[in-house]
């Protein structure tokens, strides 16, 4: 039984890197642009995705810091019955309430609430810095989900159009090459031919 030596077991791609006489300078070039790609999907990707990670988590910090909780009391009872609107409705009801800020200034707003809550009842809701009902801020759980899945997806992203540009730089080179051959064929083919015949 023959055994294959060891020195010609080398993966298909490296032989670019390998000095041989059949090597030409496109194929050095399009194994740099293999690598070069390949270091650019990991490290851009992995940067591309902290950044958004970061960009992300900040931007929910801030919001968390522009809004505050407060207490505040039904001026009047809510109405008994939601509005049958359909779609995604939570079947509360919208409700006056009042509260007072750290200034003692006295503000009035709508939230909502369940049906049928009685006048003087005390709810919590958030505050914006003019005293605008804003929509609670996401929790600390729900912000490090959100800021996961966002530098997950940029790094996918950035690290997909990265390779499908490595991609089509490869396939200029192949294209590039192939048009060379058949131009030595041209050249050479004929002569070729010429004494393979002769020596037929």
């Amino acid at each position: 039984m023959t055994r294959t030596p060891p020195e010609t077991i080398t993966p298909l791609r490296l032989w670019r890197w390998r000095r041989n006489p059949l090597r030409r300078r496109g194929d050095l070039v399009e194994a740099w642009v293999v690598l070069l790609t390949w270091i650019l999907v990991v490290l851009g990707g992995v940067l591309a995705g902290g950044a958004g990670a970061h960009s992300v988590d900040t931007s929910l910090s801030a919001r968390r810091d522009q809004v505050h909780e407060v207490r505040a009391v039904l001026t009047g009872p809510a109405p008994r019955t939601a509005p049958s609107r359909g779609g995604y409705d939570d079947d509360r009801v919208w409700a006056e309430v009042r509260w007072s800020d750290g200034k003692g200034a006295v503000h009035t707003d709508r939230t909502k609430v369940s049906p049928g809550t009685p006048a003087g009842t005390t709810v919590t809701l958030w505050t914006d810095g003019t005293g605008r009902t804003v929509p609670p801020p996401a929790s600390l759980a729900e912000a490090m989900l959100q800021t996961v899945l966002t530098g997950v997806l940029v790094a996918q992203i950035t690290g997909t159009a990265v390779w499908a540009s490595g991609r089509l730089a490869c396939n200029s080179l192949v294209r590039r090459r192939l048009a060379e051959w058949d131009e030595e064929w041209r050249r050479v083919g004929p002569e070729w031919r010429r004494l393979s015949g002769g020596r037929g």
